[in-house]
């Protein structure tokens, strides 16, 4: 055998299984199960987490299999996101000569997170089970354009405040809600403050206040940090 050989052999030989995550693996399995077609997507990251992205029409049901089924007892929260990009660029590099007509109705194309999408607007809720396994699922599914799903209310009573700061600040009606009125935002309050297409007027007309006036810290020159902040607020 070469010296080529028995490098790639001993290579091999030491390569590492990759990880894996029996708890998880079996959640997956038993959603899957029960949910069957109900499910568009998921992920698993061996001893972090598990996303499970379902249908719409299967996501009241999925808060039942979860609960009454697979023991998810615990409701952690539910929200929403945007995958819409801001039409406004961070605020801290806004353009205030830029008129606003100018900056809406751009296009833009579609990047979801983990699990994927297709729609704009995603539900996101977590869930757990705290008594035996100690462990938790993420939940996600796509809202179509109609932006109404149906309540988790009658499944998780945690789900009642939860889903009515969405509808405030997304705009999305949860069908079956008992009482879906403001919390933060006046009754005539118009447009939905979370939406990436919302304008916060004060960054537009007047700078982002965080790159003004910078201090170093102490023991740097000034201008030595510039390049790390540019970093972390890339990523």
């Amino acid at each position: 055998m070469s010296s080529v050989e028995t490098e790639a052999s001993e290579a091999t030989e030491t390569t590492e299984a990759p990880p894996t995550d029996d708890l998880r693996a079996g959640i997956l399995a038993a959603f899957e199960s029960e949910l069957a077609d109900g499910i568009a997507d998921s992920h698993l990251a061996p001893g972090e987490n598990l996303w499970i992205r379902v249908k719409a029409e299967a996501w009241q049901t999925t808060a039942d299999v979860a609960k009454h089924k697979l023991a998810f007892t615990f409701f952690d929260f539910l929200s929403a996101i945007d995958w819409m990009p801001s039409p406004f660029g961070r605020y801290e590099d806004a353009e205030v000569d830029t008129p606003l007509a100018e900056k809406l109705g751009q296009p833009w194309d579609l990047q979801t997170g983990t699990a994927g999408g297709e729609t704009r607007f995603q539900l996101l809720a977590r869930v757990a089970d705290v008594r035996n396994r100690h462990v938790g699922v993420l939940l996600k599914s796509d809202v179509p354009e109609s932006l109404t799903m149906p309540t988790w209310t009658g499944v998780y009573s945690g789900a009642d405040w939860h889903e009515r700061e969405t509808w405030e600040m997304y705009g999305i009606s949860f069908e079956g809600h008992p009482d879906l009125k403001h919390i933060y935002l006046p009754s005539d309050f118009e447009g939905f403050p979370l939406r990436k297409d919302f304008p916060l007027l004060p960054r537009i007309v007047k700078p982002w206040p965080g790159i003004v006036d910078v201090e170093p810290m102490p023991g740097e020159e000034p201008g030595e940090g510039d390049d790390a902040a540019e970093g972390e607020a890339s990523e």
